[in-house]
């Protein structure tokens, strides 16, 4: 399963290519690439995804094997790895480490597929495909109670010290004034808290109760933010 479909010369690094493995090597790539776009689609779907993130995952395979198929030594195949690796840029625009993922799984499959090693790549893909698709169907390391982030414009007249503390009694687990600010010259405070809700709590009549007691004032309530380190 691991042998390579190229002949190489015994005592010598140099690889014999013939132009029908070459196309093989390529289409292989090229079907794989589908492969991990439909992967990428179908675990996306709930969601928007780049249509041009997605075309090029298709192709990346089969342009990493070309790469790969026109270098024929083996030192020469050492630098062109490194150099396709350093080269290839993983998106113009900002993604998360699913994308980039995504990116290598696809530009190690054309490796494979590209150095001759075909039923290699495919059971790679398999398994690979597989164990990733049931990760995110099973929405593992998902965490369930998201912090969010809350912000309350409150008059200056009202003491926002135990002003709500019944409310996030009632409908969180945790929170915590993360910090406080002067607006409109002055005569109101923004108050920002980071929280976390009670499983099953109600979100609109939590912000409801909270109108009622800030005047109808602004209140903002968003998904806290987390940067993701790779």
């Amino acid at each position: 399963m691991l042998d390579t479909i190229f002949e190489t010369s015994e005592g010598s690094a140099t690889l014999s290519i013939m132009p029908v493995d070459a196309l093989i090597c390529i289409g292989v790539a090229l079907v794989l690439g589908f492969i991990i776009s439909l992967i990428y689609i179908f675990t996306n779907r709930k969601k928007r995804f780049s249509t041009n993130f997605a075309i090029t995952l298709v192709i990346l395979p089969a342009m990493v094997s070309i790469v790969i198929i026109l270098v024929g030594s083996d030192i020469a195949r050492a630098f062109s790895i490194a150099g396709v690796f350093t080269l290839v840029r993983f998106r113009s625009l900002p993604g998360d480490s699913k994308d980039i993922s995504h990116v290598l799984f696809a530009m190690a499959i054309g490796l494979a597929a590209g150095m001759g090693y075909i039923v290699f790549a495919a059971v790679a893909t398999v398994i690979i495909g597989v164990v990733y698709y049931i990760l995110m169907m099973t929405n593992y390391a998902v965490i369930r109670n998201v912090e969010k982030t809350l912000r309350i414009t409150i008059p200056e007249n009202l003491n926002y010290q135990g002003a709500f503390d019944d409310l996030f009694r009632e409908f969180t687990d945790k929170i915590y004034l993360d910090k406080v600010r002067t607006t409109n010259m002055g005569s109101m405070y923004e108050l920002t808290y980071q929280l976390i809700f009670k499983k099953d709590a109600d979100e609109k009549k939590f912000i409801d109760e909270l109108r009622c007691r800030n005047g109808n004032l602004s209140i903002l309530l968003c998904r806290a933010e987390v940067v993701e380190m790779l």
